[in-house]
């Protein structure tokens, strides 16, 4: 999800292909193939498995998002953690508080690790993230909601500083052509890791209630955990990191060890070090004297982070966050709470991974950023609205009277005919799952490459930084709000974001810029190019006057 915006902001380093084809002519040596092809195998190896150490982090991520509107049904959790000691409102409550609390933590996170990882380097970030989010887990296998709450919130600070390092990490040491397909990788291993949990979920679901019914499906989040705290002591730090700090020595091993090469013996690595000093010396300059009052008061600057969050708080308002935290109690509306929620979940997980991949397989810069976007919304409002109507249509008329009793046909929570799956129901959770293939290609992977484009060098990192804290924040606002609108609103919910969803087309219609297949210069001038045909007219104007200054010698 984020591995692109972060590759943007290094479009000056030069990586090589992994794969050459070198001819050698030493009619005596008869093994140069062979020789030739042992680093390129080493290479291969040695970035496939810093690939998987990192991806363990996006797994963790997913993970940890998919768990917990699974957990949160189970009469196993309730019970251990004594729901009724504390109301009736308790679950809406604790659900609330047990997605938002992770949510909290992740957006301190994601601040609270920029000085470790511009001091201490990648690895020790990832290394410190990963002890974190292990520690919180431990916390969260208490029987005690405070507990409980503190747990998601340590576990919410690893999963954010890690979301923020890694693709980083990945974009700096990945060779060139094969960035984006590592990218996308990562984004394709986030929706795996909801695609798991939701299964998980409805596995430990057929156990008999107990304790381990939900301390199972939270304590595997140590496996990812630990996997990657362990597998990045195993890998070298950052190239780039490494030379922007003046250690050129340990950047040349570094490059040597993820390319299998030396300097000496390969001009290609001698090259790209050289290279990266040059990019790195250039990003410096273009950055010295950078102030907050520019970042955020001149208008070219102001505007492009006001288009990061807007289409940030877009892609949070379109439903499919709610969709993915509290999936369970979106299809307890139409088939009733029970095994068949998970079950509906585990599908749901299933059609998100296979739109992820259509995306990076058919789409992925295949179209301009703005028809997606724009198509995205409109599908999906049509899908919300239909849903919201066949929904009601199962559960009956909900209303709050003036004293906010809740009244409903069908009491709110159970739709009409037991829980017996009707064609209605079918047809509604089509519905969903179509709503979710629409983000998937549209609102859930392009906010990040776009964000990344927009900002010209200077304040590329700031602005980028500016997006991804909206990004936590508005997604802490939906996770926690949903169980609430879901009970105050219940069927209308999906009206709301119907509503919402047409608003971001206005958004998109109205205030973005198409940036696709255009080079990061043609996207600056694209946004320059008001401010600066004002200049010139002001520049035209004193010119003009200056003209006319000049005494007029008449000829005698």
């Amino acid at each position: 999800m984020a591995a692109l915006r972060d590759a943007a902001r290094h479009p000056g380093a030069i990586a090589v292909p992994l794969l050459r084809g070198h001819v050698h002519h030493d009619a005596l040596d008869e093994m140069p193939q062979f020789e030739e092809a042992k680093p390129q195998l080493q290479a291969r190896l040695r970035l496939y498995w810093l690939a998987t150490v990192l991806c363990c982090g996006a797994l963790l991520f997913g993970y940890d998002s998919g768990l917990i509107g699974g957990v949160l049904t189970f009469q196993s959790f309730h019970a251990d953690f004594r729901f009724g000691d504390y109301g009736p409102p308790s679950e809406t409550t604790v659900s609330a508080i047990a997605v938002g609390s992770q949510q909290v933590g992740a957006l301190v996170g994601c601040l609270a690790i920029w000085p470790v990882n511009n001091y201490q380097g990648r690895r020790m970030a990832i290394g410190v993230c990963a002890a974190v989010f292990c520690v919180g887990v431990l916390l969260e296998l208490v029987s005690t909601l405070s507990w409980f709450y503190l747990g998601r919130f340590i576990a919410g600070l690893g999963v954010g500083g890690s979301s923020s390092v890694i693709p980083i990490y990945l974009s700096e040491m990945a060779p060139k052509d094969l960035r984006g397909q590592l990218g996308s990788c990562y984004q394709f291993m986030f929706t795996i890791g909801i695609f798991v949990s939701y299964w998980i979920d409805y596995a430990v679901g057929q156990m008999a209630s107990g304790s381990a019914q939900w301390q199972i499906p939270i304590a595997l989040q140590l496996v990812p955990g630990a996997l990657m705290g362990l597998g990045v002591m195993t890998l070298h730090e950052s190239v780039r990191w490494l030379s922007a700090r003046g250690e050129h020595d340990k950047a040349r091993r570094s490059l040597e060890w993820i390319r299998a090469e030396t300097a000496n013996s390969s001009p290609w690595v001698f090259d790209e070090l050289a290279e990266i000093r040059t990019a790195i010396d250039d990003e410096l300059r273009e950055k010295a004297g950078l102030t907050v009052r520019e970042l955020f008061c001149e208008w070219p600057n102001a505007h492009r982070i006001f288009l990061a969050v807007g289409i940030f708080l877009a892609q949070q308002s379109t439903g499919a966050t709610a969709l993915a935290y509290f999936g369970p109690q979106f299809f307890a509306l139409i088939v009733g709470p029970g095994a068949k929620t998970l079950l509906l979940t585990g599908i749901f997980g299933f059609v998100k991974v296979a739109s992820c991949g259509m995306f990076i397989l058919f789409l992925s810069d295949r179209f301009g950023r703005k028809v997606l976007l724009f198509t995205g919304a409109a599908l999906m409002a049509l899908c919300m609205f239909v849903t919201a109507a066949l929904v009601r249509s199962i559960t009956g008329i909900d209303y709050e009277d003036s004293q906010g009793n809740t009244s409903n046909i069908n009491n709110n929570s159970q739709p009409s005919g037991g829980g017996t799956t009707t064609t209605t129901g079918i047809i509604t959770v089509a519905l969903i799952y179509l709503s979710i293939i629409f983000f998937n290609l549209s609102w859930g992977p392009l906010p990040w490459p776009y964000t990344s484009e927009i900002f010209p060098t200077r304040i590329r990192e700031s602005g980028v930084t500016c997006g991804v804290a909206a990004q936590w924040t508005f997604n802490l606002v939906w996770s926690s709000a949903t169980p609430f609108l879901l009970v105050k609103l219940g069927w209308a919910t999906f009206a709301l974001f119907g509503v919402l969803d047409v608003a971001v087309m206005a958004f998109v219609a109205l205030c973005l810029k198409e940036t696709a297949r255009k080079t990061l210069e043609q996207i600056n001038a694209m946004f320059d190019a008001v401010d600066r045909r004002q200049e010139e007219e002001e520049d035209e104007e004193p010119r003009g006057r200056l003209l006319h200054d000049y005494p007029r010698v008449e000829e005698e």
